[in-house]
């Protein structure tokens, strides 16, 4: 993207990058980054991404329906006041809390969510993968083919279907951005059978590894970087 895009700061400052190497729980995450987001608000820190894994853990946002969770005693549930539905939390899948003042970026809530939305796509782009948004459905999508069962149907055909591979949920104060994105690179698919993922059951999940991608996760995050200087402008260790 051109240095002219609104979601750029004006002053060209850097967002600290903080990558977390052990997993955090989810309330303690919840609480630190309140925290950072009123600091923000206030002037008296700097924005920043925060990369994680959290333990096996679902999560409901303000849209979620309880008849979603599927098995409710499988993993903790949190509520919690970011945007969207039920979603998982686990090992092998990184979690990105994004602390960004608006008031700096445009003041542009919908141009934000573009923002992550091709912030994933191209991080993805960076492995092969072709991945993009659909109408209707929040989340980072690609689609998948395969030859048919012979017997069945569409013998002598391709199956095709599309899985979400990346999540997004995000919730504004004080035109300061709290909860972000999640990237599925190697978590264990089955956790997400105990919900239905975003409200959406016709779809189902993915990830990179599940794609043929053996990325690690220091190369999704070296992905992740890359490609929020793209999006968002520089970033620097605190």
């Amino acid at each position: 993207m051109s240095s002219g895009n609104t979601l750029h700061r004006a002053d060209g400052r850097p967002v600290e990058w903080v990558v977390s190497s052990e997993p955090v729980p989810y309330e303690e995450a919840v609480a630190e980054m309140e925290a950072r987001v009123a600091a923000i608000a206030e002037g008296r820190a700097a924005e920043r991404i925060w990369l994680l894994e959290h333990p096996p853990l679902y999560t409901a946002g303000v849209s979620a329906h309880d008849e979603d969770l599927l098995a409710p005693d499988r993993f903790p549930v949190h509520r919690t006041g970011r945007g969207g539905q039920f979603t998982y939390h686990g090992p092998g899948q990184r979690v990105a809390y994004v602390m960004l003042d608006l008031t700096q970026r445009g003041r542009d809530v919908r141009g934000l969510v573009r923002g992550l939305e091709q912030w994933i796509i191209a991080a993805l782009a960076s492995f092969g993968v072709d991945a993009g948004v659909r109408e209707g459905r929040v989340g980072v999508w690609v689609e998948r083919k395969g030859p048919a069962d012979a017997e069945g149907p569409l013998a002598g055909g391709l199956w095709r279907r599309e899985d979400k591979i990346a999540a997004i949920g995000v919730k504004v104060r004080r035109w300061t951005t709290f909860h972000g994105i999640s990237l599925n690179v190697e978590p264990d698919l089955d956790h997400f059978s105990g919900i239905v993922p975003c409200g959406i059951s016709e779809h189902g999940v993915t990830s990179l590894v599940d794609l043929g991608v053996l990325a690690t996760m220091d190369e999704a995050d070296a992905a992740l970087r890359s490609a929020f200087h793209q999006v968002f402008g520089p970033t620097v260790a605190p």
